[in-house]
């Protein structure tokens, strides 16, 4: 084969992918929630865990969701997926009556009024796609990911080792079909571009797979509108050139050349003259000569590590044993790609099928110790404490897998040239010490939500970042979602710098000695002049308030309401006390 000349190029084309990662993300959330329905009492799963979020359950995600894409006898629902006012992508149903790719939104509904609308969400095809692209190149590696819905290899390869082209692609079709994916397209012809419109073009739903001749590229594509030219995803041109491919396909138009094969009857000289290097690059596609080969991409590193336990094991100073080496290749692992974890996934599976799972964090990274301590620590909560209430592992342990949830530049934690200073210092020794004491051993003091400012101070793991006990799942939980929730009653900035851990009783007495207290309308019996507290009498001089704090109304055994005050004694110092029906105490001091 000549330098330059067109690879034998197979393309797999996904027909309207948006709709379909639509379809599969709906089918896959529905499945997990089918799941929590049926899980035996005392399973967990970790919060925000999806088919398709890890490698390792990927491939679930992929039998999972199709199930949901291929059910029969169920009429769909008419849905279209729109970007920019435009369907980009439509369902069977959807085409049915008469919606197309390129209509307005507007037009789109008018033909069909029971239309679905979804914006269009590059992401999520993205993800409903990897575990595709993983699952190819398990049958057929060296996958060049053009774009979500279309993909590309060599076909020599394949043809080689299944016997032949069209036995290679029928047999990538089994595989997708299997994996719920009908409706798969496959061209094969030389070069790319080539193979790309074969599948567009040349299959349908009963043929599914359309092989050009070698040789026979030109021929092929010289009946195809120039109209192609701009729609191909595999010039790979970005959107300055697309706009130049747009344009160039506008002025063919205009000068009367509506066909590739009329494109390529062009003199070279004379294209380049007229539109440029980028105008040769498509003459050439147009004349079959697609000298681009395919660009396969490099697999993402496996970052998971697993143990698997045979017979299981019952004492958690076995398995935090047996993770040592796991642990230390789970981190190699990741310095082999410049890597480090600042969060771990650890599962956890026991033998009568239960699961643990939680995400563990750190102010830092992850090294060996501090991995085999996290699986440590979750054994020491989770192993035994399942009871009839639920939760935890009821069972010896059979499985361990820890995962990289979060990661960064290795760059980033690489130690200063002169040490790390006094905060390195204090890393250390606190980790050392949580090592001997457990994850609850050492406490670090946060701020969270809530109206009384007893339970605002919250005393959170160290290396937790500030986050609550993240087991039970979700972002909800973190201390800065609590903090910005609304709270009706609680006390604005500035805050008391000393809040005391249990109120301290006092008495807000009058002048007359009378006891002071609020009535239900929020009304002061007497003008507050004293309070004693431990014995003490305080005079008061300057007082504010009252201020509500109503919880629970709609809860007659757990309702509360008090009232906040803020007064200043004959020394100047101020006090947050509260009112509680016809007890008083003190909250807090202003220092």
């Amino acid at each position: 084969m000549s330098p330059g000349a067109p690879v034998r190029s197979l393309v797999l084309w996904f027909p309207d992918w948006p709709v379909t990662a639509l379809e599969r993300e709906a089918g896959a959330a529905s499945g997990a929630e089918e799941d929590q329905v049926g899980e035996r009492p005392g399973a967990r799963t970790g919060a925000g865990q999806t088919g398709a979020g890890r490698s390792g359950a990927g491939r679930a995600g992929v039998g999972q969701a199709g199930a949901g894409q291929t059910g029969a006898g169920r009429a769909k629902p008419p849905v279209a997926v729109v970007e920019r006012n435009l369907v980009v992508a439509c369902s069977a149903s959807a085409r049915a009556e008469g919606v197309r790719r390129g209509q307005r939104r507007r037009d789109a509904q008018a033909r069909c009024p029971g239309l679905t609308l979804v914006n269009a969400d590059a992401a999520r095809d993205h993800r409903a796609f990897a575990p595709i692209v993983s699952l190819i190149e398990e049958k057929a590696p060296g996958v060049q990911l053009v774009r979500p819905g279309l993909c590309a290899l060599r076909a020599r390869g394949p043809a080689r080792y299944y016997g032949g082209e069209i036995e290679a692609a029928r047999m990538l079709i089994g595989t997708l079909r299997d994996a719920g994916l009908d409706g798969v397209r496959v061209g094969i012809a030389d070069g790319p571009f080539t193979a790309e419109q074969a599948a567009r073009g040349g299959t349908s739903a009963g043929d599914p797979v359309f092989a050009v001749p070698a040789g026979g590229a030109a021929g092929f594509l010289a009946p195809l509108p120039v109209s192609v030219l701009d729609a191909s995803a595999l010039l790979g041109t970005g959107a300055a050139g697309a706009k130049e491919a747009t344009d160039l396909v506008g002025l063919l138009a205009r000068l009367g050349v509506q066909t590739l094969g009329g494109f390529a009857e062009m003199p070279d000289d004379r294209v380049r003259e007229r539109f440029g290097e980028r105008g040769v690059r498509l003459h050439a596609l147009a004349a079959g000569l697609d000298s681009r080969p395919v660009q396969p991409r490099t697999p993402p590193p496996e970052l998971e590590r697993e143990v698997a336990f045979e017979p299981p094991l019952e004492i958690a100073d076995q398995v935090a044993f047996a993770m040592r080496v796991t642990a230390d290749d789970f981190v190699a692992g990741l310095g082999a790609v410049d890597l480090v974890c600042t969060e771990l996934r650890v599962e956890l599976v026991g033998d009568r099928g239960e699961r643990s799972e939680r995400v563990w964090l750190h102010p830092g990274s992850f090294d060996a110790a501090a991995v085999v301590d996290r699986v440590r620590w979750q054994l020491a909560e989770d192993v035994g404490a399942g009871d009839a209430s639920g939760g935890g592992l009821r069972s010896g342990v059979t499985l361990v897998r820890i995962s990289p949830e979060a990661v960064d530049a290795a760059s980033h934690h690489a130690p200063a040239l002169f040490g790390g200073g006094p905060e390195e210092r204090v890393h250390h020794a606190l980790s050392r010490v949580q090592a001997m004491l457990g994850h609850r051993g050492v406490l670090t003091p946060a701020i969270g939500g809530g109206r009384w400012l007893a339970e605002r101070q919250v005393l959170v793991p160290w290396g937790d970042k500030d986050e609550r006990d993240r087991k039970a799942g979700g972002s909800a939980g973190g201390l800065a979602a609590q903090r910005a929730r609304p709270w009706p009653g609680s006390l604005p900035d500035p805050l008391p710098t000393t809040v005391f851990a249990d109120p301290v009783p006092v008495d807000v007495r009058a002048l007359g000695g009378e006891l002071v207290d609020v009535d239900e309308r929020g009304n002061v019996s007497a003008v507050p002049a004293l309070f004693i507290e431990s014995g003490r009498r305080r005079a008061i001089e300057a007082w504010a308030g009252p201020w509500p704090v109503v919880e629970r109304g709609w809860d007659a055994a757990r309702s509360r309401r008090a009232h906040r005050f803020q007064v200043v004694d004959a020394d100047g110092a101020a006090w947050l006390l509260v009112c509680d029906g016809d007890a008083w105490t003190a909250e807090a001091t202003y220092d």
